[in-house]
């Protein structure tokens, strides 16, 4: 079992609390909302990670080319802090506090709320399953009778596709192609390892020039995207094959944590057996309860494509019993995040990424995912807790309006 170094500290941050049973509305606002909190919080950061949160000179209009046309300005969003994350994974391990960027209030609260219970627990463990970003155009055979013959002259030519591809990127390696034939068309699934890129422009110029190299010796006509990534879109074929990283979380909730959280075991599996048949009426792929919260919140202070989360929503979770407790597992598959390029090279988002420990070091985008993984669970952990217990409104009415 893990122990934690911040739930020892004695120099805690000041926050709103995080309460057990159904919180009583009071007639003052919950404290930690003045600029002396702020202040206790960030130097109780900087004691304990050596990072200083406070403010950094904006980039100047140079810097942002690559991430933004027409600028105009900037839009300040509010950033919070959520901790302890104790993970042992196969590339994050230790111990860790979380920059968030929400707008949303009871959000920090929650996710904070999640952690302690997996830190009491233990911690959590994870797993990167894999790492796969993929571009699929689509060649268009002016009969069904050149299938055959255009899927044999693909099987022949590996080697030159590969070659093609990988000229345009130092970093991307093309792990695969994969052809799918659809009535008249062939779609080829370019499946690339990114490194440390989130990858989606990686994996299109790559792309494009293999499909170039295609074009010129077979004379069919491609488009360079067909749809069957499904980039930015959810679909069962993320939710099954992932697009990105994909890592499982688990941890194990004994009858203390329980307590702390207002849960039994009977209660959870009860109320999961209703989400379970819910999530299958509707039609939704997998089943998770808010995972876009978390993941928006943390994409925006990493510096990730938000747009992503469309995709990356998506999720197994499940909670067994054992013993007095509860084993709960969730798998993400599908985390279109990276630790270089894009959003990471703002100085703020830059340095959140320092504070987690992610910068372009060897797999770090790894170790990224399983943090966002991690913390996206405790979020859900702490929805779910608020729902089974009753608390889910009253949280709500007490953290996430403004007092009047």
């Amino acid at each position: 079992m893990m122990t934690s170094k911040l739930l020892d500290s004695e120099r805690q941050p000041q926050t709103a609390s995080v309460e057990r049973s159904s919180p009583r509305i009071p007639g003052k606002p919950p404290g930690g909302y003045e600029a002396k909190d702020t202040e206790r919080r960030l130097r109780w950061v900087e004691q304990l990670t050596g990072q200083d949160l406070e403010g950094l000179p904006l980039p100047g209009p140079g810097d942002l080319r690559g991430i933004i046309e027409n600028h105009v300005g900037y839009v300040p969003i509010p950033m919070s802090v959520a901790a302890p994350l104790i993970i042992e994974g196969d590339y994050a391990r230790g111990e860790f506090i979380v920059p968030l960027c929400t707008l949303e209030g009871t959000l920090t609260l929650s996710m904070n709320r999640g952690l302690l219970a997996i830190a009491m627990a233990g911690g959590c463990r994870t797993v990167h399953l894999k790492q796969e970003l993929s571009r699929s155009p689509a060649f268009s055979l002016p009969s069904i009778t050149k299938i055959d013959p255009f899927l044999d002259w693909i099987g022949n030519h590996g080697d030159a596709i590969l070659a093609a591809a990988e000229s345009t990127t130092r970093y991307g390696r093309l792990l695969r192609v994969d052809p799918i034939p659809i009535q008249n068309w062939i779609v080829l699934d370019f499946v690339y390892d990114t490194g440390n890129a989130a990858g989606q422009n990686m994996v299109t110029v790559a792309t494009e020039a293999a499909c170039r190299y295609i074009q010129r010796e077979t004379g069919f006509s491609y488009y360079l995207e067909s749809g069957f990534n499904s980039d930015k879109k959810p679909s069962r074929r993320n939710l099954m094959s992932g697009r990105g990283h994909g890592v499982t979380v688990e941890f194990l909730l004994g009858q203390t944590v329980l307590e702390f959280l207002g849960l039994t075991p009977e209660a959870v599996l009860d109320f999961q057996h209703l989400a379970m048949t819910t999530s299958q009426a509707i039609g939704m792929l997998g089943n998770n309860l808010h995972l876009a919260n978390a993941l928006t919140a943390l994409y925006l202070a990493t510096g990730q494509d938000t747009a992503c989360v469309a995709e990356n929503a998506v999720a197994f979770s499940q909670a067994t019993a054992e013993g007095e407790g509860l084993r709960i597992r969730m798998t993400l598959p599908s985390l279109t995040i990276g630790t270089v390029g894009g959003g990471t090279r703002l100085p703020a988002q830059r340095r959140n990424l320092d504070l987690l420990g992610c910068g372009d070091g060897l797999h770090d985008s790894r170790k990224l995912a399983e943090i966002i993984a991690a913390c996206s669970v405790a979020l859900e952990l702490s929805l779910l807790a608020a729902v089974v217990s009753g608390t889910f409104s009253q949280a709500h009415e007490k953290y996430g309006r403004k007092a009047t």
